[in-house]
């Protein structure tokens, strides 16, 4: 079914952790024959230097619509989807949508994005289950965006050669991470073997199974920290 073209602002105000910057349902990304790719914009400035997407884990099917005149969405306690509060400024911008591996839905994004901010350099972030997406997407994407970021990646990264692409790209892994799909070990022999960047966080509060969003799995208690570690990994890029 085709979803009606809308853009609809909500103020962050309402929501005091992303007070002072704006979040909207975006639907005007779209297939080739017609569907609509939706996706929340979290904005703090008119033209951000950087647009980072994100790809949430589980099954990373958030699925952004308005219900009842309300913006909804499934995931809102995902890592990366918590920590927009603390990678939105003037300078970035995040646009948060269902993890994919498709490559022309994928690329209906970066149409958007770069309609509405030409100059902006666009990365793109994974979490847990939503590294899959990273990792599948990294060789089409070498010379369409900036650069890849995979945080808490699954085991596969232990096999993952970032050095083989021709943008940037970053693994992130809480040391204390004991998720067993996604193994602190699999990411630092990604580092040793491959020379991937990589940051290593340490600290926070673990709550729950080692694979939940408030485990160290999910950077609890460190989401600034962490969130700031990216930043500064990608403005060094220039």
């Amino acid at each position: 079914m085709r979803i009606p073209l809308t853009i609809l602002a909500l103020a962050f105000a309402a929501n005091s952790q992303f007070a002072g910057a704006a979040e909207e349902l975006v639907t005007t990304a779209t297939f080739s024959n017609g569907d609509v790719v939706p996706y929340v914009l979290n904005t703090a400035g008119p033209a951000p230097k950087y647009v980072i997407i994100l790809f949430p884990g589980g099954t990373g099917v958030m699925n952004p619509r308005m219900q009842d005149g309300k913006l909804v969405y499934g995931y809102a306690g995902n890592f990366l989807l918590r920590a927009r509060q603390h990678l939105v400024d003037a300078d970035f911008a995040t646009i948060s949508t269902n993890a994919s591996d498709s490559e022309e839905r994928i690329q209906a994004i970066l149409d958007d994005i770069k309609r509405r901010f030409p100059r902006a350099l666009v990365y793109l972030a994974g979490t847990s289950n939503g590294t899959h997406f990273t990792m599948k997407l990294a060789g089409y994407l070498q010379d369409r965006i900036a650069g890849v970021i995979h945080t808490s990646s699954r085991a596969q990264i232990y096999s993952f050669d970032a050095k083989q692409y021709r943008n940037r790209q970053l693994v992130v892994h809480h040391v204390n991470d004991w998720c067993r799909v996604t193994p602190y070990s699999a990411a630092l022999r990604s580092h040793e073997k491959f020379g991937n960047d990589f940051i290593r966080m340490e600290g926070g509060i673990s709550v729950g199974n080692d694979c939940e969003a408030f485990a160290h799995h999910g950077y609890n208690g460190i989401e600034r920290e962490t969130a700031d570690a990216i930043k500064a990994w990608i403005r060094k890029g220039g």
